[in-house]
């Protein structure tokens, strides 16, 4: 099993460090209680006034045809990785308060705050997730029926680890290239009065 373990600047938590965004998955299914453990950490997460403007909606690589329902709303980039994926799930956000109706601009950081919170559970369960952005938008509000104040937010799949070398180019490369972020000092900054 390839895991991209990446050279910290400070110490961070092994959860921190063990999750990654992997391509290549081995197809084999996970349990409804392993898949539901996640779900529910991702209920956890924080979110503006407690609001969980989150929708979770999903299928299973065994049901086909609901996993191709999924599948057709990616952009082709997405299409070949993604096939051998255990789970693929569409997390949606609600835009408006529940209480009011009014705008919440802050459902999609929330749903972010969500997925990576079952991302990091994952990891803790060796199952390993992928985020996407690359969908049709219009595509999937129609394919899902969604309301008028739900977008859909990121779609990402779950699975198994496979080796790298089962994918084809480019997304084989991708894999095995190491992990790396910008150095800290062209993103946190110290305000002085």
């Amino acid at each position: 099993m390839h895991i991209k373990i990446p050279q910290t600047q400070y110490p961070v938590s092994e959860l921190i460090k063990n999750r990654w965004s992997a391509r290549s998955f081995t197809g084999e299914s996970l349990d409804e209680i392993t898949l539901f453990t996640l779900f529910e950490a991702a209920h956890w997460a924080a979110s503006s006034m407690n609001e969980q403007p989150w929708l979770y909606t999903y299928a299973n690589n065994a049901d086909e045809a609901a996993f191709e329902k999924f599948h057709s709303c990616l952009l082709p980039g997405n299409i070949p990785w993604t096939a051998k994926a255990s789970v693929i799930i569409l997390c949606c956000a609600q835009m408006t308060h529940a209480a009011n109706g009014k705008p919440n601009k802050y459902s999609f950081f929330d749903c972010g705050s969500s997925v990576t919170t079952l991302l990091l559970e994952a990891a803790q369960h060796g199952v390993y997730g992928h985020i996407m952005g690359g969908f049709d938008v219009e595509k999937t509000k129609a394919t899902f029926g969604l309301a008028d104040n739900i977008e859909p937010a990121a779609f990402l799949v779950l699975g198994k680890l496979a080796a790298p070398e089962l994918l084809e180019e480019p997304f084989k490369t991708r894999e095995l290239t190491p992990r790396s972020r910008k150095p800290l000092s062209e993103v946190v900054f110290k305000t002085h009065y």
